[in-house]
């Protein structure tokens, strides 16, 4: 490709192949110039936003590549998380064995039987929460 300058503009002396053909034409419609000086326009804010993306980018680059904050972030979760998957298991491993005790019994609950219950230090700390949760629901409702 031969390439000349007259004038301070470097003109090439080959012919224009059709990709060349096809950009020129788009270059010369006005939407596409009023693109590019839109765009030539914005150039220090897109400049200054690639800044701070590189930026951003090497910092998240250098915290996802850190092996020690990997396995402090790893250690911190499983510390936080590690009682309350403690807790899930004792809940869900009671639930199993209450659902299979009631299963295994097939005894009507009559009105004494459930005066009986009533008395069970555990029906009545039950029997407060719930009254305490339907307080809280009703406040929560009137609020509303």
């Amino acid at each position: 490709m031969t390439n000349q300058v007259e004038e301070g503009v470097l003109k090439n002396t080959e012919p224009a192949t059709q990709g060349e053909k096809d950009v020129l034409e788009q270059l010369l419609k006005p939407e596409v110039q009023e693109s590019i000086s839109a765009l030539v326009e914005q150039l220090p804010k897109l400049t200054e936003m690639v800044t701070q993306l590189t930026a951003i980018y090497e910092t998240v680059n250098s915290l996802l590549t850190d092996e020690l904050l990997k396995s402090e972030t790893a250690k911190a979760t499983r510390d936080i998380l590690g009682p309350v998957v403690d807790s899930l298991k004792a809940v869900t491993k009671n639930a199993m064995e209450a659902k299979e005790r009631a299963e295994a019994r097939d005894e009507v609950i009559g009105l004494f039987g459930l005066l009986k219950l009533l008395k069970d230090p555990q029906t009545q700390k039950v029997l407060r929460f719930l009254s305490a949760y339907l307080e809280v629901c009703n406040e929560a409702d009137k609020n509303e």
